[in-house]
């Protein structure tokens, strides 16, 4: 499978992550490899979103974010880790939070790595997601659209109609928790949360 080219990243972070559910995330490992299907997203925006890690101030911590688009952005969080995508051109930091993801290829590999037999139970959530693939700090910076071992491919793919992506407030932010932008595919058993207002796009 070929990853997405530099130009799909190259954008508005909302684009993009909405552009993303129904993609397919891929990670070969020494394991084998490990990919679902991108079922839930969060934007995060440049300059004006205090809730982005790039809000503040720049810092080694969050240099990634401000480099070119489609190269990741990991971060830790209560010792597990959370994969973003970066966005729009260096020294724009904005990114996409992968929240979820519908497995589909390396069940078993995944099962192992979460310790967890239910299929609902291996990406549902960004930090499930980065134990089932194997993501982990290693592949902060790490160049997605150049890769054969870390990428986003459409390949396989499921087309998700506008009608289908749901519209929420972002999950587990304290700052500019109101802004509607996290996107989901209705329907899906693989979302992580469906507490927060829907709205459709």
């Amino acid at each position: 499978m070929s990853p997405l080219p530099r130009g799909f990243f190259d954008r508005d972070p909302v684009r993009v992550a909405k552009e993303l559910l129904g993609k397919v995330l891929v990670h070969e490992s020494k394991e084998g490899r490990a990919a679902g299907w991108i079922v839930e997203t969060e934007a995060y925006l440049h300059e004006v979103d205090p809730a982005s890690h790039s809000y503040r101030r720049r810092t080694p911590r969050v240099e990634a974010m401000f480099g070119p688009p489609g190269h990741a952005y990991v971060y830790a969080i209560h010792s597990r880790w959370c994969f973003n995508i970066v966005t729009q051109p260096p020294d724009v930091a904005s990114a996409v939070l992968i929240r979820a993801l519908e497995p589909m290829e390396g069940l078993e590999l995944m099962k192992k790595r979460r310790r967890k037999n239910s299929m609902l139970e291996l990406c549902r959530g960004p930090a499930k997601l980065c134990e089932a693939l194997g993501i982990d700090r290693t592949s902060n910076g790490h160049d997605l659209v150049r890769s054969s071992t870390l990428y986003v491919t459409k390949e396989r793919s499921k087309p998700i109609p506008r009608r289908q992506i749901v519209c929420t407030p972002r999950i587990g932010v304290t700052s500019a928790h109101d802004l509607e932008l996290r996107y989901f595919v209705e329907g899906s058993r693989f979302v992580s949360a469906n507490r927060k207002r829907p709205s459709f796009e």
